[in-house]
């Protein structure tokens, strides 16, 4: 199988919308987002004109990471509901035309699986070798250097095997071996177990981790790293990250999907926007998405800003689809970084330039990082590597559906402190016509309408005067983008006629124009030309 994918399979079409469900609606005023609150807002996803959505992981969990750390993936969590809870989700999704992602952890379990039960029990366990396991180093210490993303060393000592095991991430999540090939048979009848169910595809968590040097050999040093570097990033991970054999696990995985008819598997992957492209495959297929967070990660400038899509569009293998990711459950808030006026420009951007459109809960109404006492810091990242800002509950904290002090997304206590902004909420931003909230849905209708926005070739043009704008063309029909990305008037200096079909500021109805035009600060517009 060829990576080049059908030219109208669903991903291209679709925004995807991510949802944590721990914040995106309680039902029953525990404080905790599930299932059955999620079921009460499809008719506003189904508004909001979404084609996915992606759902984190809602599998049963001592959740000790946001519930990455899974001690059984057949099952669904109490605290979110039942397995129906799930199908009535599921099913009211696909009625409203929606597609269910759900998230897929295959590098590592929770600690009470019955999988590392069975493992740390002895050497000659059938499940001995299904998670990492190494003898002690000549000191009786580590095996190597290597050491967990939340801080200090990742080995951990298990007294009944006399061996340490591997963990990547928390001491009480460990790695599994995926070069064991029962481990692969077993995560295959996971991923099966779920399609089978009609859930559409996947994302997979650290897809790029899922192999580590069998030679166990120390990483080095990073010479670029300093005292304001976190501890767990002091070492370059070249004999933990991104090994050559990872690229076979998501080989496997994709084709487990594949015995399937257009599901879907994305995934967060390592490195720099150079080597993206090798997430998608050769002669082999990989990820349909592989997540690209360029557009988070760039300055905010219009020279900048060419320079990272150009590089990132470069990096695309022939029939490879791109996509853009403006938020997450593990990234800093975009409207934090850029401020409301310019979250309209980055919107504009997302829905009309080439690729699938990948937001997180609240990006739509300019959700901003939510100030989280000492006290109620739940993030490991934060307790475990203190005072380098990496602390993910800003991001992480319920959705603010209302202005009331609970922000209609509890009657209890919510698990994580709600925005004190009462003013951006989903209810106050549907009443303003011309809030962030329906400048996205406005958007998200354009591109249904235009199949220019949705197929279209990405045509570069030269970023001049704080200006960014390009160009997308389908057959006879071409859309100009122009977006204004300083806080003064610029003139955008495109040439002949055409009709206005938007205005970022929402103010504006479709009119004939003829170029060049001024743009307003921070403002974005999009032009049909006339041919």
């Amino acid at each position: 199988m060829s990576v080049t994918e059908e030219p109208r399979a669903w991903w291209r079409d679709a925004v995807i919308y991510e949802v944590a469900a721990i914040s995106f609606q309680d039902s029953n005023g525990d404080g905790y987002g599930d299932l059955p609150g999620l079921l009460q807002r499809i008719d506003y996803l189904k508004w909001l004109g979404v084609g996915a959505v992606w759902l984190t992981p809602v599998y049963k969990s001592p959740d000790q990471d946001f519930g990455y750390d899974i001690s059984d993936f057949s099952a669904i969590d109490a605290r979110y509901g039942t397995m129906d809870d799930f199908d009535r989700v599921k099913e009211a999704l696909h009625e409203a035309g929606i597609k269910l992602v759900l998230d897929f952890v295959p590098n590592h379990t929770s600690d009470r699986h019955v999988w590392f039960h069975e493992s740390r029990v002895s050497r000659d366990n059938p499940k001995a070798d299904w998670y990492v396991w190494a003898e002690a180093g000549a000191n009786g210490g580590p095996p190597n250097n290597w050491l967990s993303r939340f801080g200090g060393s990742g080995w951990e000592w298990c007294e009944s095997r006399r061996q340490f095991y591997y963990h990547s991430f928390l001491p009480s999540q460990p790695d599994l071996n995926w070069r064991n090939e029962q481990v692969r048979r077993a995560m295959a009848g996971v991923l099966r177990l779920w399609l089978d169910r009609g859930v559409d595809g996947f994302r997979v968590d650290a897809s790029a981790v899922l192999i580590k040097d069998d030679l166990l050999r120390d990483n080095p040093a990073d010479p670029e790293a300093g005292d304001s570097t976190p501890p767990p990033q002091r070492y370059t991970p070249v004999f933990t990250d991104d090994r050559p054999e990872a690229m076979g696990c998501i080989e496997y995985i994709r084709s487990i999907l594949d015995e399937y008819d257009a599901r879907l598997l994305c995934g967060e992957v390592q490195g720099k926007t150079d080597r993206i492209g090798h997430f998608y495959g050769n002669d082999k297929p990989r990820l349909h998405l592989p997540l690209n967070f360029a557009l988070l990660d760039t300055e905010w400038n219009a020279i900048a800003l060419q320079a990272t899509i150009d590089a990132y569009f470069n990096a695309i293998p022939d029939g490879g689809w791109p996509n853009f990711v403006i938020g997450g459950h593990d990234k800093r808030r975009v409207a934090t970084k850029l401020g409301q006026a310019q979250a309209r420009i980055l919107a504009m951007l997302l829905m009309t330039i080439r690729g699938t459109p990948i937001i997180f809960a609240g990006d739509e109404i300019g959700s901003q990082q939510v100030k989280i006492p000492p006290e109620k810091i739940r993030d490991p990242f934060e307790k475990f590597v203190k005072g380098f800002g990496l602390n993910r509950d800003p991001e992480r904290a319920p959705l603010r559906w209302d202005a009331t002090e609970r922000g209609g997304f509890t009657t209890g206590d919510p698990w994580l402190p709600l925005s004190e902004d009462r003013s951006c909420s989903i209810e106050t931003a549907r009443r303003d016509e011309r809030s962030l909230l329906h400048l996205y849905r406005e958007l998200i209708a354009l591109r249904g309408c235009e199949p220019c926005l949705l197929r279209g070739e990405y045509l570069p043009m030269r970023a001049h005067n704080d200006i960014f704008s390009f160009a997308r063309v389908l057959d006879q029909v071409q859309i100009l983008v122009g977006l204004n990305l300083c806080r003064e008037p610029r003139l955008w200096e495109w040439r002949g006629n055409g009709i206005r079909l938007m205005t970022s500021y929402l103010d504006r109805e479709q009119a004939k124009l003829v170029g060049p035009t001024h743009l307003r600060p921070n403002e974005g517009l999009v032009i049909k030309l006339n041919r």
